[in-house]
């Protein structure tokens, strides 16, 4: 759904008098609404925003989200989630997004795939990415340790999250962005999209008991 956030991101913005543009949205992928926020007016305004910005902004983001056309699963997305499903992997979902209806999309798109009380929101955290507390939340709540994780991202946020949170983290450029962006943010690996990831899955993952 990273299509309808940009186009929601960028109108938001542009009501309230602030100049943001698709590339920045996605370069501020995962990150939480308020941090998105407050990046915006320190870049333009060179100050802080306040929390009655943060939840005026996010609210009219929110709202133009939910008129945008229903996305559809990202290309190839299923392919990796069933073979790690059947391989018996552990998975989650850590996000900074707060929108419950892509919560609920989520499990539309990919039935009986995840546990929504292991998926990490906005919510659940006082710091979002790039800070690490969002990825150390998905461990504690999956049960594992970082030595034992693979993170997969596709913004710059998310990959220093990860790699501040211990893990081994992919980058899959699943945007608009560049391979450098993702490589420069610290990711290990990059790959170009889903089907890439999944040979690489293929390759590299056994049977997990």
């Amino acid at each position: 759904s990273m299509p309808n956030h940009a186009t929601a991101w960028v109108e938001a913005f542009r009501r309230v008098g602030v100049n943001f543009s698709e590339r920045e949205v996605y370069l501020m992928e995962g990150s939480r609404g308020k941090d998105t926020v407050q990046f915006a007016f320190n870049r333009q305004f060179g100050y802080d925003s306040k929390e009655e910005d943060e939840e005026r902004i996010y609210a009219i983001k929110s709202s133009v989200f939910r008129q945008q056309p229903i996305a559809p699963p990202m290309k190839d997305v299923e392919k990796v989630l069933s073979f790690l499903k059947n391989k018996n992997v552990k998975m989650t979902i850590v996000t900074g997004s707060g929108e419950y209806s892509t919560l609920d999309r989520i499990q539309e798109c990919f039935p009986n795939t995840f546990v929504r009380e292991q998926i990490v929101t906005a919510y659940d955290v006082s710091k979002g990415k790039p800070n690490p507390e969002p990825y150390l939340k998905g461990l504690q709540k999956l049960g594992v340790t970082a030595a034992e994780t693979i993170v997969v991202e596709n913004a710059p946020p998310g990959v220093k999250a990860g790699k501040a949170a211990g893990c081994f983290t992919i980058g899959v450029n699943t945007g608009i962005l560049q391979e450098d962006d993702l490589l420069a943010a610290g990711a290990d690996l990059v790959f170009k999209d889903m089907n890439m990831l999944l040979r690489f899955f293929q390759k590299h993952i056994c049977w997990v008991e």
